[in-house]
C-alpha cells in the first residue's frame, strides 16, 4: 500500500503518466474519477491526501467531504472552479501553477490581435471563396503610433507589452497592484483610472484575475467610453467579459472588434452567437497550449503536491492569508 493517496478529479490530458511519475518519488498513488461529479468525487476521493484539478468544480460539499486532505492542486493558473473559503475553513491548502505559459498566452494574445486587425480570417475566407480583393477588409489601421493598453500588468501583462511595442506602438496600462519602477522597466506607461484607460486605447488586452472588481468589468458601460475603432482581446478569464452586451456593442458598432479565447460556458453549446459576428475571433481556450507548456503545467501541479506532503506547505499557496486569519 502507497504512503499517500492523490485523486484527480478531471483531465483533458491523454494519460496521467507525468503525473504518477512524479507523485511515485514519494510513494504516492494517483487515481483519475470515474465520473464526472459531486457524488463521485466525494465516494471515490474523500480519503485522499490530496486533489488534483483540471476544470472541475471542486464544491464546498466535496471539500467538507474529505477527510483528510492538505492541499487542493489546480492545473492551471485561475482556481475560480475551487470553493477557496470552504477550502479555507476546512483548514485545507489550495495552490495552482501561476507560472507557466507566460510567453505562450503573451504570442496568442498579440496573434489575436492582430489578426482581428488586420482582418486575417475574413480575408483569407474571402480567397477561399475565389474573391481577391483587399478592398473589402478596409478599414485596416496602421499599428505605429497607436497605444495599446493592458488591463492588467502582471507578467503575462509585461510579456505582452513586450511584443505590443515591437510594432511601434505605445503601450499603457492600468493595474493598481503593480509598482511604478516595474512598469516603467516594462515600457508601459501607467493610466491611473479605468475610464482614462477606456477612453485613450485603441486596442486592449485583459490581463487580470477573476474577483467581484473584475467581473464584468466589460461590459456595456464601459464599451461605450471607447473609441468605436478600438479592438479588445480576452486571453484571460472569460467571466471578464459580459458576453451579451459585448455581442450587441459589437453589433452596433459600438467598438470594432474583438477576440476571444475563453467563454462562460466552455464548450458552447452549438455555436456561439459571437461566432457568428464577422468581427469576433474565438479560440477553444488554446492560448496556454503549446509542446512545451503542457508538460510543463502537468509536472509542476503534481510538484505542489509533492512540495506540500513532504515539506508541509506548496509553493504557490492561494489561500494563506484566509488560512492563517
Amino acid at each position: 500500500m502507497s504512503k499517500y493517496s492523490v485523486f484527480m478529479t478531471d483531465s483533458i490530458f491523454p494519460d496521467t503518466d507525468i503525473e504518477e511519475k512524479e507523485l511515485a518519488s514519494i510513494d504516492a498513488d494517483l487515481t483519475l474519477s470515474s465520473k464526472q461529479n459531486a457524488s463521485t468525487f466525494l465516494k471515490e476521493g474523500k480519503d485522499c491526501d490530496a486533489m488534483l484539478v483540471v476544470y472541475a468544480p471542486v464544491v464546498a460539499d466535496v471539500i467538507e467531504g474529505l477527510t483528510r486532505c492538505k492541499v487542493i492542486v489546480r492545473t492551471g493558473i485561475g482556481y475560480n472552479n475551487i470553493d477557496i473559503d470552504a477550502a479555507s475553513r476546512k483548514g485545507i491548502m489550495v495552490a495552482n501553477v501561476p507560472d507557466y505559459c507566460i510567453d505562450e498566452v503573451a504570442d496568442h494574445t498579440i496573434a489575436l490581435f492582430l489578426s482581428g486587425v488586420r482582418k486575417i480570417n475574413f480575408l483569407n475566407s474571402r480567397v477561399r471563396e475565389g474573391v481577391w480583393n483587399v478592398n473589402e477588409a478596409s478599414p485596416i489601421p496602421r499599428l505605429r503610433g497607436k497605444v495599446y493598453g493592458l488591463l492588467g500588468c502582471g507578467a503575462i501583462g509585461q510579456r505582452v507589452a513586450e511584443r505590443a511595442a515591437a510594432f511601434g506602438m505605445e503601450v499603457v496600462g492600468f493595474d493598481p497592484f503593480v509598482p511604478d519602477e516595474v512598469m516603467a522597466q516594462a515600457g508601459i506607461r501607467r493610466i491611473g483610472d479605468l475610464d482614462s484607460f477606456f477612453a485613450s486605447v485603441d486596442a486592449f488586452s485583459l490581463h487580470v484575475p477573476l474577483t467581484e472588481e473584475t467581473h464584468h468589468i466589460i461590459n456595456r458601460k464601459n464599451l461605450e467610453k471607447m473609441k468605436n475603432s478600438a479592438f479588445v482581446v480576452n486571453t484571460s478569464r472569460s467571466p471578464l467579459v459580459n458576453e451579451k452586451e459585448l455581442f450587441d456593442a459589437l453589433k452596433e458598432g459600438v467598438i470594432a472588434g474583438a477576440a476571444l479565447d475563453v467563454l462562460e460556458k466552455e464548450p458552447p453549446e452549438g455555436v456561439h452567437p459571437l461566432a457568428e459576428l464577422p468581427n469576433v475571433i474565438i479560440t477553444p481556450h488554446a492560448a496556454f497550449f503549446s509542446d512545451g507548456a503542457v508538460p510543463e503545467l502537468r509536472l509542476k501541479a503534481a510538484r505542489e503536491i509533492v512540495r506540500t506532503l513532504t515539506e508541509g506547505q506548496p509553493k504557490f499557496w492561494v489561500n494563506r492569508k484566509q488560512m492563517e486569519r
